[in-house]
């Protein structure tokens, strides 16, 4: 399942980037914050932008997909 998420809680999330992600501009990446049954991800230019709401198995699905590639 995926949505985008406006959740109420999400000034309480702890956001991430991942140490692979640097292009010539260090802010040219997405961040993730996890939460108990959700993975938020967000576009790191635009915090207070639009967010995606996945499924933990969502999730792992697309990781092991961009592992593979």
């Amino acid at each position: 399942m995926i949505r985008t998420s406006r959740t109420r809680y999400a000034s309480a999330l702890t956001w991430f980037k991942s140490s692979y992600s640097s292009s010539g501009d260090g802010n040219d990446c997405v961040e993730v914050a996890m939460a108990p049954a959700t993975v938020h991800v967000r576009d790191s230019k635009n915090t207070r932008g639009p967010r995606l709401a996945l499924t933990p198995a969502a999730w792992a699905d697309f990781v092991a997909f961009t592992g593979r590639n």
